[in-house]
């Protein structure tokens, strides 16, 4: 317990350093309450830093706030397992959409992400890849009812796609009806700039697409489910106005 909690701490003070560079300015209760931990040890967090040498000013006073001097660097970049997935995911969705700026530096930075995991890591990895599916561009009828996501909601299918865990969801459909469903989160498809989740549905107890921006609460379980083949959604888009995707799976099979 004690070296997770040290791990904990560590990994706080190189995410306060990363905030307080890029923000410019924070409170303490502002900071306490992004790394759900309490005022004092926030304070204890950066009395630390500060004895490690990092210039962190502090104003005195109710509203007073800290800040890192905006010439100082917070050394070099360290991800978490979960980060590193996250953005090698992002680049292979860049590439897939074949978009001409910014990649030209892309493949050193993918061959970098892929040599900081583990061969068994590697493996899931691409099998996370091969869950994400890239479309056609959404219509501009479709993306003018694009309503925003809370970020638990986004949080929750976050991590139940990546650990493959179902997940309760409360789902508005296009006419505004709520329904309460139970959903396998198997695929992920971009339709842009709307996702959807091709998911079993247990309420169904079939396959379903569901848009992730009318997804309006969602909570994981500890139930975890094996992946349908990408075949068994191929049906699912007939009356969701993603006819158009069948060839997107078609080429990603």
């Amino acid at each position: 317990m004690a070296r997770t909690n040290s791990y904990g701490r560590l990994r706080r003070l190189e995410l306060l350093a990363a905030h307080l560079k890029q923000d410019g300015f924070c409170t303490i209760k502002d900071l306490a309450e992004l790394h759900l931990v309490s005022k004092r040890t926030i304070a204890r967090d950066l009395q630390l830093m500060r004895d490690q040498g990092l210039p962190i000013d502090a104003d005195r006073g109710r509203g007073g706030g800290v800040r890192l001097d905006r010439n100082w660097g917070v050394g070099r970049l360290n991800l978490s397992y979960t980060e590193a997935v996250d953005l090698l995911i992002s680049i292979a969705v860049a590439e897939q959409m074949n978009s001409p700026i910014f990649l030209a530096n892309l493949g050193s930075i993918k061959r970098q992400l892929v040599a900081s995991f583990a061969p068994d890591k590697r493996n899931r990895v691409e099998r996370i890849k091969s869950r994400i599916l890239i479309g056609a561009t959404a219509s501009t009828t479709v993306q003018g009812t694009i309503a925003p996501s809370g970020n638990r909601v986004i949080q929750t299918l976050h991590q139940s796609f990546l650990n493959q865990n179902s997940i309760l969801i409360r789902y508005q459909d296009e006419g505004g009806r709520t329904t309460t469903r139970e959903i396998e989160a198997h695929y992920l498809l971009l339709n842009y700039p709307v996702w959807y989740v091709l998911a079993f549905d247990h309420f169904r107890a079939a396959p379903r697409t569901f848009r992730c921006d009318r997804i309006v609460e969602a909570d994981t379980s500890t139930t975890r489910f094996q992946l349908l083949p990408k075949d068994s959604f191929k049906q699912t888009f007939e009356g969701y106005g993603l006819e158009n995707l069948k060839a997107a799976l078609s080429r990603a099979e």
